[in-house]
């Protein structure tokens, strides 16, 4: 078995010095394996895994397998999970959302003493059902792992729930208004009050967590080949961008097929971005095809390329771009919220393998844990306005592992919003940035004192 890096090393020793850590090291760094030797070390009862349904198999239990092989796991999906807590196993792995069905079941809890919430951004939101059940739930465990490498991908306030759940509000307090008011003025946008983040908010919060928290960077730990990050503009068809234009004017769009109504805002933003790749919703949730000069370029690029990840945001993308990949006769698959869990672990061994030429993917279900560095570029087909899933499906082929350089390209139209959202996606990436940088130098003081 492979020796763990010296940062995983450390990351483990820290987990045993301390029964509360964040870890907001970057994805592909490996922490799993960290909390799985820590918990092989400290073991008195048992851990639960809570992390996203798509790498509770192709992630924690891959790793089980490969680093700790000596500990037994079950996985409790919704099918089988009564029976997955009743075995004698040392891990029982599970989703984020069953924490609503244990608060029901809470004598399955008293097995435990550890848990590792994994993706704690899951938990950002104090007043989601998942949130509130972890709440009441977090007591059963004297060892607590939450971790991250996209700790605060909107704004500074998306880790106080979180924080609060590892560590009672010690460190940011037990009142998140009270934590808002400290971190965050309010801003009149022209219809209501928002919350934006002050100046100082990001060194506040990362010297109040500074001695729970443990992060490394990838390229800190690792030797890592560069990448680059390309937009490729096109432009529609005079026609489409006339649509384009009518839609973000009146907000009705008539096509020859049916009427599309955007009644705010938000659902016009989405209305456009979806024109843009080629189709718009109806209210009964059936694509109006408008165009699909874009699937073109998209997969020009794939044949270039020998190996790719595509994410793709509608289902209208993924349809096109499997009919083109059939018509060419390219080795494909694709993975979303349809994939079945043993289908999604073929797919990744099957491109790691070389015998796919590209997967498409939805950044949601594919931006966690899964290791796909056999491709070497990343192709938006359309922007997704979440921040974190932009980054972490970008890490899916910039990770450890990862020998040859690696391209993002970024595909938008042109005189409209894709640009845009782009950007806003590197704003918000540089506000996440920020703290991620403060809370690294932090852990180097730590170091050396």
């Amino acid at each position: 078995m492979q020796e763990p890096f010296e940062h995983q090393a450390s990351t483990t020793q820290f987990i045993l010095d301390n029964p509360r850590v964040l870890i907001t090291s970057d994805p592909g760094t490996g922490k799993t394996r960290s909390v799985l030797d820590a918990f092989s070390q400290r073991k008195t009862k048992k851990l639960l895994v809570l992390a996203p349904l798509s790498i509770l198999a192709a992630s924690w239990g891959d790793d089980c397998d490969k680093f700790q092989p000596s500990l037994t796991y079950s996985i409790a999906y919704a099918r089988n999970r009564a029976d997955a807590f009743k075995e004698d196993v040392d891990i029982v792995i599970t989703n984020h959302d069953a924490v609503k069905w244990l608060l029901k079941n809470k004598h399955y809890l008293d097995a435990f003493d550890t848990v590792c919430i994994d993706e704690f951004t899951a938990f950002k939101n104090k007043d989601s059902q998942r949130s509130k059940a972890m709440a009441k739930l977090i007591d059963h465990f004297e060892y607590r792992i939450a971790m991250s490498g996209t700790p605060n991908s909107n704004t500074i306030l998306d880790i106080w729930h979180p924080a609060l759940l590892v560590d009672d509000g010690q460190r940011l307090g037990k009142r998140f208004y009270g934590f808002r008011g400290s971190v965050c003025n309010p801003q009149f946008n022209g219809f209501a009050n928002v919350w934006v983040d002050k100046p100082e908010a990001q060194d506040m919060v990362a010297a109040a967590i500074k001695d729970i928290n443990v992060r490394y960077t990838l390229e800190d730990c690792i030797d890592m080949p560069e990448q680059s990050i390309n937009t490729m503009y096109v432009d529609l068809p005079k026609k489409i961008l006339d649509q384009y234009n009518i839609l973000a004017e009146d907000s009705v769009l008539y096509t020859k097929t049916g009427t599309v109504n955007a009644i705010h805002a938000g659902a016009k933003v989405k209305k456009l971005l979806q024109l843009c790749t080629g189709a718009v919703y109806d209210d009964h949730g059936s694509p109006i095809m408008i165009h699909d000069e874009r699937y073109q370029l998209v997969m020009d690029l794939v044949q270039g390329r020998n190996h790719s990840l595509v994410a793709f945001n509608w289902r209208h993308e993924r349809e096109k771009l499997t009919e083109l990949s059939d018509k060419l006769g390219i080795k494909y698959d694709f993975i979303d919220g349809t994939t079945p869990a043993k289908k999604r672990k073929d797919i990744v061994d099957r491109m790691q393998a070389g015998q796919l030429k590209v997967v498409f993917a939805h950044p949601q279900s594919a931006g966690h844990g899964l290791t796909l560095t056999r491709a070497t570029s990343v192709i938006w087909a359309s922007p997704t306005y979440n921040a974190e899933h932009y980054q972490q499906f970008n890490r899916r082929i910039y990770r450890a592992g990862q020998t040859k350089k690696t391209e993002v390209i970024q595909i938008a139209s042109r005189n409209t919003w894709e640009p845009d959202v782009y950007k806003k996606l590197q704003d918000k990436l540089g506000r996440m940035e920020d703290l991620l940088e403060i809370l690294n130098n932090l852990n180097q003081l730590k170091e050396t004192a």
